[in-house]
């Protein structure tokens, strides 16, 4: 944050961009439902890899893609890369509220992978948090709720991608600048998911107005990401953490009206679990 930021104008992006994400996950559900994830997600990419060009190779040049640790730099889109498919394939499957409160155990993975990796201490409140987000998504998932098992399991499997996403993040900022590293994810994820597309074929092209809806898709989450880091330079991680579950109440909000998905009140509580474990790992972090 710099000594000018603004916490307030901070908080108000955050709210921004999550109801970007909300709006493109409730996009997303809707067209992987009709068109092939590889596809969806080849537009996504290109549109973000055409803008990051566009705002930063004019002043910045061969330093917008210059990496000290290019392995690991490859390595941190493939895992985001991998993480946007299986959201896709979830949201096929699944209600819009329930795939997004269950990725939402990300930041407790996270920590927990901390400890080996990065040799932080656990400490007995990291415990607890992990104990409430388990048995929030236990609350989501159980049985009888109706959920499909394979859309859990590829939210919980974007939750495990989400995790080593933000923990090379965490270790490639040392060494490497945040154009790059946008830049290189931009990458990864056309080539992958251009070379899925060609690979695996397209079934059904969409029409134009499903052309554009695609085209609104991607420019959310374009545009979320740029919203999300602009807030971050206007206030701390820590005030700004627990504004980012507003994600898990607008995706509700949303689902509801497009699909008429609503949660029962078990996963209700499930999803409040989760965010109170988030909470206080953010908390927890920011000590």
């Amino acid at each position: 944050m710099h000594p000018e930021g603004n916490p307030l104008k901070g908080v108000a992006l955050v709210v921004a961009a999550t109801l970007l994400f909300a709006a493109g996950d409730t996009l997303g559900k809707h067209l992987s439902m009709l068109y092939a994830a590889t596809l969806i997600l080849s537009a996504r990419y290109l549109i973000n890899l055409v803008l990051v060009l566009i705002t930063m190779w004019p002043r910045h040049r061969s330093a917008v893609w210059r990496t000290r640790r290019t392995g690991l730099v490859l390595l941190r889109g493939l895992f985001l890369a991998f993480a946007t498919i299986t959201m896709l394939l979830a949201l096929k499957v699944m209600p819009v509220a329930e795939s997004v409160a269950i990725i939402y155990i990300t930041p407790v993975l996270l920590m927990l992978a901390s400890g080996p990796i990065l040799g932080e201490r656990v400490s007995a409140l990291g415990w607890v948090c992990a104990a409430l987000g388990f048995a929030g998504v236990l609350l989501i998932a159980r049985p009888g709720s109706g959920l499909d098992p394979w859309g859990v399991a590829l939210c919980l499997l974007n939750a495990v991608l989400g995790s080593g996403y933000h923990l090379l993040t965490r270790i490639l900022t040392r060494t490497e600048t945040t154009m790059a590293l946008l830049f290189h994810t931009a990458l990864v994820g056309s080539i992958l998911s251009i070379g899925m597309t060609l690979a695996l074929g397209v079934p059904l092209w969409p029409d134009a107005p499903d052309a554009g809806l695609v085209l609104v898709y991607a420019t959310c989450a374009t545009l979320g990401h740029l919203l999300l880091t602009s807030a971050y330079r206007e206030a701390p991680a820590s005030t700004l953490a627990p504004v980012n579950y507003m994600h898990i109440a607008f995706a509700t909000l949303l689902g509801w009206l497009v699909f008429h998905q609503l949660p029962d009140a078990l996963a209700f509580a499930g999803m409040a679990l989760i965010a109170a474990a988030g909470l206080l790992a953010a908390w927890r972090a920011s000590r």
